[in-house]
């Protein structure tokens, strides 16, 4: 674990290609609590702008691949997931989804499915939904439970826990779905190196919650998404994250998101031509983070006090012209903060 992070960007120019926007949602309702909850209206309008715009969405595994690969092509792709198998999904999102043909990743958690808890879908309704070409279902561990090593869980006691956590689950999906894709999403969006390290032994795809869009720097174990909770997921905003652009960071030397410092300090090391003064950060529920020119072309990036939330973000921004921007999360977890 680091509280100190450096981070090397990697050559910049103009964005000759663009990347994945991934979306990521739980409710879809009114009546779900609002911190994990997108109104219909609002998702409609989300889908009506990403219509408007002639974004393409596709698979979230084809269109991850493509993005790894530096495929995308000129014009940005989206993908679309969901989280824990809500009912609200099936009632409400996927009727809009499926009319306008566009294809969507619901990932489950497999415990809440069959003990039938008030709220998810059924097993039946998934097998309905996961038949039409358009779907896919992906893997959100077993139980939904916190999967960083608890400090003072031993390692083997903690490997063992999660190990049967998303090992159950995958083979639950085998079971009840008649397949089980290499698509996993980290309950709660909270990751830590030896976590990847499991998900990366079993070739997966690992999703956080993070926001960013994902190209060919990213980490196939840590990948962004852009939540879209009602909070999250104005219209407002929404045409810079569906456009924006990975920061030319190789994503793989990122730190880990375990925190011994709170707050973390995080420097970057800025590529030639790349000026500091147009990077932008900010802190979870903080706002504007400081950022400092430092030694040769590097900033450190700090905040003025801790973080009293067990998760917050570092994201930062740098104009990529035309309008749009370069953009990179930090995920940090403070395991000293209690459990959700």
């Amino acid at each position: 674990m680091a509280g100190l992070a450096i981070l090397t960007l990697l050559a910049i120019g103009a964005p000759s290609h663009a990347d994945l926007a991934i979306l990521q949602y739980h409710h879809i309702s009114n009546e779900t609590p609002a911190a994990t909850s997108t109104t219909p209206s609002l998702f409609r309008g989300q889908i009506d702008m990403i219509q408007d715009l002639e974004l393409p969405v596709r698979s979230l595994r084809e269109a991850t691949r493509a993005a790894l690969a530096g495929d995308i092509g000129e014009e940005p792709v989206v993908a679309i997931t969901f989280d824990d198998a809500y009912s609200s999904v099936y009632d409400t999102a996927a009727p809009i989804l499926l009319q306008r043909d566009m294809p969507f990743t619901i990932f489950v958690n497999t415990q809440a499915i069959s003990e039938g808890r008030h709220g998810h879908m059924t097993w039946d309704q998934l097998r309905e939904l996961a038949a039409k070409p358009q779907v896919t279902i992906g893997n959100h561990s077993a139980d939904h439970g916190h999967l960083a090593q608890k400090p003072e869980e031993r390692e083997e006691t903690w490997r063992e826990r999660v190990t049967t956590s998303l090992d159950q689950a995958q083979e639950t999906l085998q079971e009840k779905m008649g397949e089980a894709t290499p698509l996993f999403a980290y309950p709660y969006g909270e990751f830590s190196e030896a976590l990847e390290e499991l998900v990366a032994e079993r070739d997966w795809y690992g999703y956080g919650q993070h926001s960013g869009p994902v190209g060919k720097t990213s980490a196939p174990t840590r990948l962004p998404r852009f939540p879209m909770a009602t909070s999250y997921g104005q219209l407002a905003s929404l045409e810079d994250k569906l456009r924006s652009r990975t920061l030319p960071v190789d994503a793989t030397t990122l730190p880990d998101g375990i925190v011994d410092t709170n707050p973390p300090k995080l420097t970057l090391d800025l590529p030639q031509g790349m000026k500091p003064d147009p990077l932008t950060c900010y802190g979870s529920g903080v706002g504007r983070l400081d950022v400092e020119p430092a030694e040769g072309n590097q900033v450190k990036v700090s905040a003025d006090s801790a973080f009293s939330s067990r998760r917050f973000r570092y994201n930062c921004t740098y104009p990529a012209g035309n309008g749009r921007f370069y953009w990179q999360s930090v995920q940090w977890v403070d395991l000293s903060q209690p459990e959700d």
